[in-house]
């Protein structure tokens, strides 16, 4: 019986079977390394968004906290920022203002308070409740100083808050001052008899439509206006003698509205002395180590607030359109 010997083609070909199975076992482990680290790389980032944005949710639910602003110790001086317009919807409001306010009296560590003034104005009633929280914290802290410290304009309702506060310290540039009470508005009767259009205003009650900018002034509304804002000018005026007393060198334009240089309402009793934040906190109240107290409003209450603008917006235009179907 003759002895078989290898078949070189098949032994050819079992080579040529063995090497494309190692190629594709190789590619095939290939693609599985890729997948698992593509897998892997994938749960990090993952895992680096949800961080994040848990960091954002934190952020906007607790914006409150305490940031060293300048020079070191455990001794520190609150500031509280008091800054742009003063009204309910805005950062500069009554609610905010007093809460940094209580806040900074809480910490131990405060060892005195500047108010970061740089503001036109605005609400009276928003001005009136920090100044009488102001007065209410120097009765109960009688050894706790409360400074103002004015950086580009402290007018109208910002004036009528810092004049609350043991000191008041400014630039020489500063703007400072208009105490005085304004309401605006606007007369379109001979425009709209020149446009040929017609006012049709029904109301119930005498004055329902008060200063009616499309309908003729009465003079006896305005006159009952004119009465208001001076009871608000005159609580204003209350409000300025009773915070700065005898240091007020009144004159005939103190309460006009006119503002004044910093350099100039040192001369007045407007402004005690010329100071910056960093000059006060060491020279007058004795620790230079500056804390911003401000409280921001929460990133979820703005946008809550802006969704309900617009929900609201919404809702009026679909009122609207019912009514004129």
């Amino acid at each position: 019986m003759e002895n078989q010997s290898e078949n070189p083609i098949n032994s050819n070909m079992n080579d040529k079977t063995g090497w494309e199975r190692e190629i594709v076992e190789k590619l095939a482990f290939a693609a599985i390394t890729e997948q698992r680290r593509a897998r892997r790389w994938g749960i990090f980032f993952k895992l680096l968004m949800f961080g994040y944005l848990l960091a954002v949710l934190g952020i906007a639910m607790y914006p409150k906290f305490k940031q060293e602003i300048g020079g070191s110790g455990k001794n520190h001086t609150a500031v509280i920022n008091l800054v742009g317009m003063i009204a309910e919807d805005q950062n500069a409001n009554a609610e905010s203002i007093i809460d940094s306010l209580r806040d900074a009296v809480k910490d131990k560590n405060t060892k005195g308070i500047i108010i970061h003034a740089n503001s036109p104005g605005g609400s009276p009633v928003q001005s009136a409740y920090v100044y009488d929280e102001i007065k209410k914290i120097k009765k109960e802290h009688p050894d706790l100083p409360i400074h103002a410290v004015v950086s580009d304009i402290c007018a109208s309702g910002c004036y009528y808050i810092v004049s609350a506060v043991d000191k008041i310290f400014a630039s020489p540039a500063s703007l400072i001052g208009s105490i005085g009470v304004i309401m605006d508005s606007f007369g379109f009767v001979d425009t709209m008899q020149k446009l040929g259009v017609e006012r049709r205003l029904l109301t119930a009650g005498e004055h329902k439509a008060l200063l009616d900018p499309f309908s003729p002034g009465k003079p006896d509304e305005q006159q009952y206006m004119q009465n208001l804002i001076n009871q608000v000018h005159k609580q204003f005026i209350d409000a300025v003698r009773k915070g700065r007393g005898s240091r007020l060198k009144e004159t005939p334009d103190m309460f006009s509205g006119l503002v004044w240089t910093g350099e100039e309402s040192v001369k007045l009793g407007v402004v005690d002395a010329m100071g910056s934040q960093d000059s006060v906190a060491k020279d007058v109240i004795g620790a230079e180590t500056l804390v911003d107290f401000t409280q921001q409003e929460r990133l979820v209450d703005r946008i809550a607030g802006k969704l309900g603008a617009s929900l609201g917006l919404g809702i009026s235009d679909l009122a609207k359109s019912w009514i004129l179907r």
